[in-house]
């Protein structure tokens, strides 16, 4: 073999060996982090369920179910809040995209006549000090006891009952929006269709 080819092809083995090295690593390490991080995740939805629900005896995540808007276009997953075996409330996870940073999701406690009973972000890419500000309880405090049916499930500067936060009302419109498509899917979910 010539010294021209042995020039070329080392290197390119070398860099072969080397990729396919890390590319083995990096798999494993990916699979090994897959459980930890889905055991946190879970943790932090249990966690959210708990604070739009209140009190419950039963395990929410072995009765979720898959509930859809009205529409069909949105699936959104439903969790079951039980006390003594009487269903007190309901969690439902829903999202927008049309926060200011993107994508926002949240975890939406309805009561079981359809009145809001609270929520929590639990994804959010909106700005520190403003955006953000839509998980502080003066945002939030508004809503609690919300009944959308009645009321209208818009910011006040769209002609609705519920005031933006301060220099956020895009992040504002967006969590009302995700609320709104919660709120369709549960009554969707019990018209039974």
């Amino acid at each position: 073999m010539s010294d021209k080819i042995k020039d070329i092809l080392f290197p390119v083995i070398t860099l072969v060996v080397i990729a396919a090295f890390s590319a083995f690593i990096l798999g494993y390490v990916h699979n090994i982090t897959l459980e930890p991080i889905k055991k946190a995740k879970d943790g932090n939805e249990l966690q959210a369920i708990a604070q739009v629900t209140g009190e419950f005896d039963n395990n929410p995540f072995a009765e979720k179910m898959t509930i859809f808007t009205k529409s069909k276009k949105h699936k959104l997953t439903m969790y079951p809040a039980r006390k003594n075996g009487h269903l007190n409330s309901v969690a439902i996870k829903s999202y927008t995209n049309t926060g200011f940073g993107g994508r926002i999701e949240l975890m939406i406690g309805f009561n079981v006549d359809g009145s809001i009973k609270s929520f929590k972000i639990i994804s959010s890419n909106e700005t520190p000090g403003l955006g953000s500000k839509i998980d502080e309880p003066k945002f939030k405090e508004q809503l609690e006891g919300f009944y959308p049916q009645r009321q209208i499930l818009k910011v006040k500067q769209d002609g609705g009952d519920v005031d933006a936060v301060t220099a956020a009302t895009i992040s504002s419109r967006a969590v009302l929006r995700a609320i709104e498509r919660a709120f369709d899917a549960f009554n969707n979910f019990n018209s039974g269709k």
